[in-house]
Order: C-alpha cells, then structure tokens, then sequence
C-alpha cells in the first residue's frame, strides 16, 4: 500500500503540472503551434527546421504545446499504468482499488483522445473546455486512490458530504466556464470587478459578457460554498483544517480572478488563476472523498497498518 501511495502523490504533482502547463499554452495561444496530432509538424521531436517560416508561432510556443504532450504521453500516462497495477495487487485489502483504478485508466484514454480533439478541431472553445474538464476529473480520482490508499476515509455529517459534492460541482463548473471565457475572447467582456461594466447584473445580450457573467457567478459560489463548508466543519476536527484550506484557496482564487480582469489579462496572473483554481479542486476531491462514506472498519485498520508498514 505505501508504494500505491507514493506513486499516487508522484501522479498528482504531475497532474498539476500537466493541467498548469495547458494554462501556460492556452495564455499564450499555443494550443494550435502543433498542428497536427499525435506528431507536431509531422515530427515526434520538432526542431527549429521542422518549423516553417509562415507557421505564425515561435519555436517557444510550439516546445510549449510538445512539451505538454510529452509529459502526458511519457511520463503520466505510464505511472497511470503503474497505479492501475499496483492497485490490483492490494485489491485483497482493498477490493475496491482496482475499481478506481479502472476509472483512472478509462479518464486517461478519453483524455488523450480529448487532446487530439482539441486540435483537430482547432481550439474550439467547448472541446478546451471539456478537455481541462476530463483533467480535472482525472485529479481527483487521484485523490480518491490516495484517501484510500493512506485510510482517511471516514464517515462525515450528511450535511457536509453535501457541501463538498455540491462545492465539488461548483468547482468544476467554474474551471470549465473559465476555460470557455477565454478561448471565446470574453475574458474582458465584463471590464471592471466586482461588478460588471458597472452593473450588477449586466445586459446579457452579448454572449461574450453572457460567458463572462456566468463565469463570475459560479465563482461567486465557490466562495459562498468554500465559507458554507468550512463552518459546517467547525464540529468535525478530522476535516476542519482541510475545510479551512479550501476556503483560503477558494478566496486566493477569486483575488487572481480579479486580477487578471483588473490588470488587463497578464500572462502570469492568468496562469495563477488557474493554478489556484486546481489547488481548490484538489483540495475539495480530498475532502470530498474524505467526508464519504467510510469503508468498513476491518478495511480501514487494515490499510492504515500497511500504510505505516
């Protein structure tokens, strides 16, 4: 079991990076340096040369698209594999792992799939959208393996295993619509914060302030949630602090959303913004999972002393 878990931290730290290297492509309007799919400019390597001159993108943009490939093709998707191997050989203490496993690999394929979507349908908004979307799911069902893994799972109220479901979907929500707002060109469709254009509920008509709009509310939300569930976890020690973690991540999050409104769209804030939006739904799958239902005790014990062992 501990191996299953160090693997499974390795796989999330690379997930992150993986999700917060798209968020430097899509900033920069890399999606496209590459092409073509699996190969870039017909090459599994592109150098300077294999680049023509009329392609409209710097050697630096298309290294970045190459590399975020590369990362996801080499590197997470055979730990993926070693995940869904090692969760096998533990299904005798844990007979669901290999199920959770199997979902990963499953979002791992749909996700590569996805990628070559995205290109071939050059960029479009929604196929961007459902792209970050499928990644994310893919974090926290990695999440879900590492709760099990180290035996965090525990049985929370009813009340706050629905805040975190629900502050879950909002999350998600939010990403995916931050992700449509952009590649649509409205990310300054509502030019001032907090309100829009100076409205409080702006004209709608435009499906650019329309996106934007919808964008800030979900985001509105995440806050209500992210305050809503920490106070509903003030009387469970196990899960206060985390819900404390969620919250500052959620109000860290919306500072940056703000930010890149207020500062005009700067490559870096944005690519903060949704690194900070990763963080908040990593940390909202692990309480998620957490407050779920618990496994049985005999299971619990059990993992807990191979995850000393």
């Amino acid at each position: 079991m501990r191996a299953l878990r160090w693997t499974t931290g390795v796989a999330l730290a690379l997930t992150f990076g993986v999700i917060v290297l798209g968020a430097w492509v899509r900033a920069t309007a890399s999606g496209l340096s590459c092409p073509d799919w699996p190969t870039c400019y017909g090459h599994w390597v592109p150098l300077p040369g294999d680049i023509p001159a009329d392609a409209g993108y710097s050697y630096f943009q298309v290294m970045l698209e190459w590399v975020h490939r590369l990362l996801v093709g080499v590197a997470l998707g055979p730990l993926i594999l070693l995940i869904g191997w090692l969760a096998w050989r533990v299904r005798d203490q844990s007979p669901r792992m290999p199920l959770h496993a199997g979902a990963l690999i499953l979002l791992l394929l749909v996700q590569a799939g996805l990628g070559g979507l995205t290109v071939l349908d050059q960029n479009s908004p929604w196929s961007v959208a459902l792209h970050l979307s499928t990644a994310l799911l893919l974090f926290s069902v990695l999440w879900l393996i590492f709760a099990r893994a180290t035996g965090t799972a525990m049985g929370a109220s009813g009340a706050v295993r629905t805040l975190s479901v629900l502050l879950w979907l909002l999350v998600l929500g939010a990403m995916a619509s931050a992700a449509m707002t952009t590649k649509s060109g409205a990310a300054l469709a509502c030019s001032t914060w907090p309100l829009c254009d100076g409205a409080l509920i702006p004209d709608l008509s435009d499906p650019g302030v329309r996106l934007n709009f919808s964008h800030r509310l979900l985001a509105a939300g995440v806050g209500i949630g992210a305050l809503a569930l920490h106070l509903a976890c003030r009387s469970q020690p196990a899960l206060k602090r985390l819900s404390t973690l969620v919250l500052a991540l959620a109000v860290t999050e919306i500072g940056f959303g703000a930010l890149v409104v207020l500062w005009q769209v700067p490559i870096a804030t944005a690519i903060a913004h949704q690194a900070m939006g990763v963080l908040t739904f990593g940390a909202i799958s692990l309480l998620m999972w957490r407050a779920g239902a618990p496994v049985s005790d005999a299971e619990t014990l059990h993992v807990r002393r191979l995850s000393r062992a």
